[in-house]
């Protein structure tokens, strides 16, 4: 049986990020946590920017699983973009180099750590921008430009479910979800 050392320092690097953030790991606690000499991971990583990116990548596709899995053809434009949001905000509270990540930047501010989260939102909005062009072509909702709609309904979203509950009663996700729909779907203007 062969053993996929790439697979393991990639795994032992993800551990080592969650664990440490990305400013505290080191190529040595990598090496340690994977159970190789520090050599190997050079033949496969030049540095750990790379290997921080190969990790990234993963994360990525595994929020891309999540939100896939959380749509429902049956379902509303509006209804599957709430369902999405809270899978994909219980995936990042979940997801502990997500969580070490925005530690990270809100004590030390870390570059890597700072692009690391830049990536995930980007990556988000990207999702969200396919998903409002589709529901443009349904003509589930109007003419828009999908990128600047998909960044206002992922900020509107986090100002509900995570900066509201800074300083109020949290909402539920049923309440958020109650929200999203009224600003965006029937918004302030009186009928």
């Amino acid at each position: 049986m062969s053993i996929d050392r790439r697979k393991m320092i990639v795994d032992a690097a993800a551990k080592s990020f969650a664990l440490f953030g990305y400013k505290a790991t080191t190529m040595d606690q990598v090496a340690k946590i994977a159970n190789v000499g520090k050599g190997t991971i050079y033949t496969f990583f030049s540095k750990k920017e790379e290997l921080f990116q190969e990790i990234m990548k993963s994360l990525l596709t595994e929020m891309k699983q999540v939100a896939e899995a959380a749509l429902d053809p049956n379902l509303t434009f509006f209804d599957n973009l709430n369902r999405v949001l809270h899978k994909l905000l219980d995936f990042r509270e979940q997801h502990e180099l997500a969580i070490k990540l925005s530690q990270e930047v809100r004590d030390i501010g870390t570059q890597m750590a700072q692009e690391g989260l830049q990536l995930i939102e980007k990556s988000v909005i990207g999702y969200i921008r396919q998903q409002v062009q589709k529901a443009i072509d349904k003509g589930e909702i109007k003419p828009c430009d999908p990128e600047l709609t998909a960044f206002v309904m992922l900020k509107l979203y986090m100002a509900l479910a995570v900066d509201w509950r800074k300083t109020h009663e949290p909402l539920d996700k049923d309440r958020v979800a109650e929200l999203l729909c009224f600003y965006l779907k029937e918004g302030l203007a009186p009928a």
